[in-house]
């Protein structure tokens, strides 16, 4: 049987902007939490900047896994 849909790699850059933003944002939350023992806050550009950073791998293993789940639906027996 034939892969049918996107491939991981155009699934990933898809979700990319949201992977790296929901990172940014809790990027910005830790240091927040970080804060409260005497750590820095951190900027707005370092949240953003360690999102892209961090989003990257972790939109990378969200699209891995969006892909097995469609493979495994291609393989489902209709009823």
């Amino acid at each position: 049987m034939t892969r049918q849909g996107w491939s991981t790699r155009r699934i990933a850059l898809a979700l990319y902007p949201f992977g790296a933003g929901a990172a940014a944002v809790n990027v910005f939350f830790a240091s927040l939490i970080f804060s409260w023992v005497g750590g820095p806050v951190a900027s707005t550009a370092a949240s953003l900047a360690l999102g892209c950073v961090i989003g990257a791998p972790a939109t990378w293993y969200f699209a891995r896994h969006i892909r097995h789940l469609m493979n495994l639906a291609d393989r489902q027996e209709p009823i």
